[in-house]
């Protein structure tokens, strides 16, 4: 004689619970392949200039002198801007961001020169990369744009290969600017800036001084730089 068994009902079944162990292992899987994959873009993103036309001021000093900056602007402007940065520091990204426009312009229109002192601490592997590449531009002729350029574009890893391609989309892309970029041209030059900034007190970056006077915190805006130009200039 055969019995037959009642139909079981799937939703009175146990169900087998996920290990804690589990979630967390498939969190941090997906969190790591997110993070390559971040990362794999920052390094391999295209490069796509916006500063392309735009008006380029002169190099007074170009990179190379020991214990200098590189300046940048009209010959006799009254007014001068010391800017001490480093191309991998957020902050300096925040400030190039909020007043870029504003420098640009006192720069261009004669009233103010601006010399760039390059520092490379944030980051000790791309902080003098990305300085060196700006030294190899500014000796070509491209200090205002290149910076600008890489600042705008702050969330890029900045390879050798797309510092090279930016050159070439800014028209320096020669065989003089590549070795420069890919030799580390500039590194004593820059070691001397960074010996420059510590005698002179710069503790960090961006560090603004105005016709040798440091400008305040707050007073790092475009509101603040005005000022601080206009009571030099008048």
């Amino acid at each position: 004689m055969s019995t037959s068994k009642a139909p079981v009902n799937p939703l009175l079944q146990p169900k087998r619970r996920i290990s804690p162990g589990i979630i967390v292992v498939i969190v941090l899987v997906l969190a790591l392949a997110a993070g390559v994959g971040v990362q794999y873009w920052r390094g391999h993103s295209k490069v796509e200039v916006s500063s392309n036309g735009q008006t380029e001021p002169a190099v007074i000093t170009g990179p190379g002198t020991t214990g200098k900056g590189v300046t940048v602007g009209k010959a006799g402007a009254k007014a001068h801007i010391d800017l001490y940065l480093d191309f991998r520091c957020p902050h300096c990204a925040e400030f190039e961001e909020a007043t870029g426009a504003t420098i640009d312009k006192l720069v261009q229109d004669g009233t103010a020169t601006l010399t760039y002192w390059p520092l490379t601490f944030v980051n000790p592997d791309a902080s003098p990369r990305l300085a060196n590449a700006f030294a190899a531009a500014a000796a070509n002729g491209k200090a205002l744009s290149y910076a600008d350029e890489m600042y705008g574009d702050f969330s890029k890893s900045w390879t050798t290969d797309q510092l090279l391609d930016l050159g070439k989309q800014l028209g320096i892309g020669d065989a003089k600017f590549q070795a420069a970029v890919q030799d580390n041209t500039y590194g004593g030059w820059l070691e001397s800036v960074s010996n420059a900034a510590d005698d002179r007190g710069v503790t960090g970056t961006p560090t603004v001084y105005v016709n040798d006077k440091q400008l305040e915190t707050e007073k790092l805006t475009p509101q603040g730089l005005q000022e601080a130009v206009g009571a030099t200039a008048s």
